[in-house]
């Protein structure tokens, strides 16, 4: 029996994905838990065939790899025949391990979509142009006939802005807000769906419902910026297969109908109404008559951006969220606490008399009188639900969604004593709904301090409220994909959740909107164009560099290798806009530390030079390039890239060190705390930048000044510095603005500024959740990296003993397998660390041991390889391991000592 089996197979990251476009896909597998020696992969063979009997019977007619002897397992290319559209194509891996034992995988398969958009009948169609503007939304409809037993039916379907497919009178799936957000002058997304057990023999009707989306904001109420891409439109085919081997497509045409529908008001950022009474009943179902209200609809011309199967996770109703309590501050409005700050939209359950309204208004923070207060996150917004007076009705509204905790109810009353004999439409029930991309957990953190698991919760409430098609930088005021996000905050994202094809396709946003100088603006899509005098806000290196940072973090997380080799040209283009743009390879402009701390309160950097945080981070993009150029085999390109790494490390240090005081720049944190972290700083100044690091965190009273792109790097400093007790100080002081004073002050998410719960401003950003990442890889001490160039993980282990933590534990799930960290103090200053290895991976261990200090190591595969900065080191292969021994004594005292 062989000690390893391969699982999870994925297509383009993906488990089973249904409608790609990929006409070279990548394939990937894991391994389950490592069975002791041998655990690793010595070679492997992908058999991919049309049907799975023929893969049961080893017949793959469309590719077998034969034996490849390697140990790689991810972002293998396929490179079989060519792919036809709408096909399924089932495969699976044979591995074998370091015994020369196989072991057959369980079959997975991917299904194509269109591929190339010739390959579409349809056509876009909505209303005629010069009738469009009006404010109610439409609806379009097509009866069609089936006459014979279907085997399998898809629809093809894309509608701008977002789109609900519905067919014979429900709705198709449970995506919400689709498709996912583009330069829709670039790139197009649509969505395959199966809708073979909707159908039904004879008679069936098929619906698509509009609504605006980014496609067009008109405004009416708030709105970040106005912007038309053009009128709203869709395009469809539903493609029947019969038993008989005969095929029917219904297509989107002049033949479909269309009317005005229930949906009087669409805004993104403004909300939505709707009024049920005007609703057609059966309008989207079989047997439906179609009265003067109904129109031909018009073919329209397309969209000028490339049909692209949308492969990321759809958005979807992710939780629900009850209310907790209800006040009444002024009479007949009614005020609801959900409790938790998230994005989505609320849900009622109503009734009452025709034609009666409610309104709805959430809000993230109420007034001083507890009602809704939107000054902060965009206003107005509100939702606004005409009744049709027909016992209880469901309603939540399909083409909005907002930043929120609390809902203000006008024109309804809760359900209770008295109020159903009213005239007053009565409120039976409103909860909330989370909207997000359906994605899976990848890793998880607990410790043994309360407050640090708090701040971890708040973190990902940010981080989740802020991942929709695109990650937003707040889900109400702005909702646009700010990119420094992308890279600063991606470890702390990948830590916790699987979103290789959402990154993937950020990655594309990135690419379209770059410019034909190769400069990629700070937004993708780029929905707002900031022009003079806020050309900053367009041109920053540490935000268009996500474009790189971003696809080097996917490869050491994902081995996503694929992605670099499809944007490698685009990164070249961009590393040469910044080195023309720069001033003898220092950069001038951009925004810097954005949102630190200085006494002008939060927004433009205050504490550090603008120059030098975008050089540092010029200097990043350009080392990271020439990595990526390596993996890529560019050789000469990475030589190339090497030398202009060094170039800007030698204008760095000349324009920026301060060799009378020691110090970069300001000395602020972020000065000191960049070069520190990005190794700027010459080995020999290393210590002394560390110890005014330090010190001017502890005058501070144990707070950073840093702000949006420095605080990543302050915290790197200190834990590669081995000051991570400072670290468990600024999280927990609560203080001074940081994490711990948004708990104490009630934050229920990760705010945008330090002490956003009582200044104001958004209260659901991710931007500063940069502690994420260290309670990962530093606290528990769980990291780990791809390497491309062995095909295998390198997953390191190096626990860190801070006052206050008894324990503290971590997983992750790698393409390899399950990794994990759990260590403790237990009684007599004894520490036990368990660290799980998956297979086809290696460990790199690091024991906070003293030198004289014996260590009891178990475990199937480890090795002793010395000592290193206070630790003693192993490596191992797969499987589980202890290691027993007595704390560092020294070390806990003088930690402890650095806290008083």
């Amino acid at each position: 029996m062989a000690a390893i089996k391969a699982t999870d197979l994925r297509t383009e990251g993906i488990l089973n994905p249904f409608g790609l476009d990929a006409e070279r896909p990548r394939l990937s597998w894991s391994f389950g838990q490592p069975a002791g020696a041998g655990s690793g992969q010595s070679a492997y063979r992908i058999a991919v065939a049309s049907s799975e009997e023929r893969l049961k019977l080893g017949e793959p007619d469309v590719w077998d790899s034969g034996i490849v002897r390697s140990c790689e397992h991810v972002s293998i290319p396929y490179e079989g025949a060519s792919l036809m559209p709408r096909r399924r194509y089932y495969w699976h891996v044979t591995a074998w391990d370091g015994q020369g034992q196989p072991a057959v995988s369980k079959a997975a398969w991917w299904e194509t979509g269109l591929l190339a958009e010739a390959k579409w009948s349809g056509r876009w169609i909505g209303d005629a142009a010069e009738a469009a503007d009006r404010g109610p939304m439409i609806q379009l409809r097509k009866s069609f006939e089936v006459k014979k037993p279907v085997a399998r039916a898809r629809a093809y379907v894309t509608g701008l802005g977002h789109y609900e497919l519905r067919l014979n009178g429900a709705k198709v799936g449970d995506r919400q807000l689709e498709p996912g957000w583009t330069n829709y002058d670039k790139t197009v997304l649509y969505s395959v769906y199966d809708v073979t057990p909707g159908l039904r023999q004879g008679e069936n009707a098929v619906g698509v419902l509009l609504g605006n989306g980014f496609y067009r904001v008109a405004g009416g109420r708030y709105a970040k910026f106005k912007g038309s891409f053009g009128n709203p439109k869709c395009l469809a085919e539903l493609v029947i297969e019969y038993a008989d081997g005969t095929a029917e497509t219904i297509v989107t045409d002049g033949t479909w109908s269309l009317s005005d529908s229930p949906l009087t008001f669409s805004c993104i950022y403004g909300g939505e109404d709707y009024d049920a009474g005007l609703e057609r009943t059966g309008w989207d179902g079989p047997g439906f008559v179609e009265d003067g209200d109904w129109r031909r609809a018009c073919e329209l011309e397309p969209p000028p951006g490339k049909l692209t199967a949308q492969s990321s996770p759809p958005l979807a109703i992710t939780k629900r969220l009850p209310a907790r309590s209800v006040s009444e501050p002024r009479r007949g409005v009614y005020v609801y606490d959900l409790g938790q700050n998230f994005s989505g939209w609320p849900c009622i359950r109503v009734s009452g008399p025709n034609g009666t309204r409610v309104k709805l208004k959430p809000a993230e923070l109420l007034t001083e009188e507890g009602l809704a207060n939107q000054k902060y996150s965009g206003s107005p917004y509100e939702l606004n639900y005409v009744l049709k007076g027909e016992g209880i009705e469901e309603w939540h509204p399909r083409f909005t969604y907002y930043g929120f905790r609390y809902v203000q109810v006008e024109g309804a009353a809760p359900a209770g004593e008295g109020v159903e004999e009213s005239d007053l439409p009565v409120l039976h029930g409103l909860e909330g709904h989370m909207i997000g991309p359906d994605v899976e957990d990848a890793g998880g953190f607990r410790c043994s301090d309360p407050l640090l698991n708090r701040i971890h919760e708040i973190i990902n409430w940010a981080i989740l409220s802020n991942m929709k098609s695109v990650f937003t930088d707040c889900p109400h005021r702005e909702k646009l994909g700010w990119l420094e996000q992308l890279h600063l905050m991606g470890p702390s994202v990948m830590f916790n959740y699987e979103c290789e094809a959402l990154l993937e396709k950020i990655m594309r946003d990135m690419s379209d909107a770059q410019l034909p100088n190769g400069m990629v603006p700070t937004t993708a899509p780029e929905y707002v164009v900031f022009e003079e005098p806020w050309h900053m806000f367009r041109d920053a290196a540490a935000w268009g560099g996500s474009y790189i940072l971003l696809a080097w973090e996917m490869l050491r997380r994902y081995g996503s290798v694929g992605t670099l080799e499809r944007h490698y040209e685009g990164m070249g283009r961009y590393v040469r806009y910044l080195t023309e743009a720069s001033d003898g390879f220092i950069l001038r402009g951009g925004l810097g530390d954005w949102y630190d701390i200085g006494p002008k309160g939060p927004g433009f950097a205050q504490n550090t030079s603008v120059a030098l945080v975008e050089t540092a981070i010029f200097f990043g993009l350009a080392r990271a390039l020439g990595e990526i150029a390596l993996v890529l085999g560019k050789a000469e390109d990475a030589s190339a890239h090497s030398r202009l790494s060094e170039s800007i490390r030698t204008a760095f240090h000349s324009a920026f060190y301060d060799m009378a005081n020691a110090m970069y720049a300001e000395g602020s944190d972020t000065a000191i705390a960049m070069p520190l972290a990005i190794s700027l700083a010459p080995e020999e100044l290393r210590g002394v930048l560390l110890d005014r690091l330090v010190r001017n965190i502890g005058e501070r009273g144990w707070q950073t000044n840093a702000g949006d792109v420095g605080h990543r790097y302050v915290l790197s400093a200190l834990a590669s510095g081995g000051r991570s007790d400072v670290v468990g100080k600024m999280a927990r002081n609560p203080h001074a603005p940081g994490y711990a004073y948004q708990v104490a002050h009630g934050a229920t998410s990760l705010t945008e500024a330090w002490d956003g719960p009582t200044v104001g401003k958004s209260q659901n950003h991710f931007m500063l959740g940069h502690l994420e990442e260290w309670l990962y890889a530093s606290l528990a001490g769980l990291d780990y990296r791809y390497r491309p160039e062995v095909g295998r993980y390198l997953v390191k282990a190096k626990p860190t003993v801070v006052q206050g933590v008894e324990w503290a534990e971590a997983w992750q799930q790698l393409r390899s397998g399950r990794a994990s960290v759990r260590w403790e103090l237990g009684p007599s200053n004894q520490m036990t660390v368990r660290v799980d290895i998956p297979a086809n991976s290696e460990g790199l261990i690091r024991i906070p041991s003293s030198p004289d200090t014996p260590v009891l190591a178990s475990g199937p595969d480890v090795a002793y390889e010395g000592r290193e900065d206070g630790h003693a080191v192993y490596r191992s292969g797969p499987g589980s391991y202890c290691f027993t021994f007595a704390a560092n004594h020294r070390t806990t005292e003088m930690e402890r000592e650095r806290m008083l």
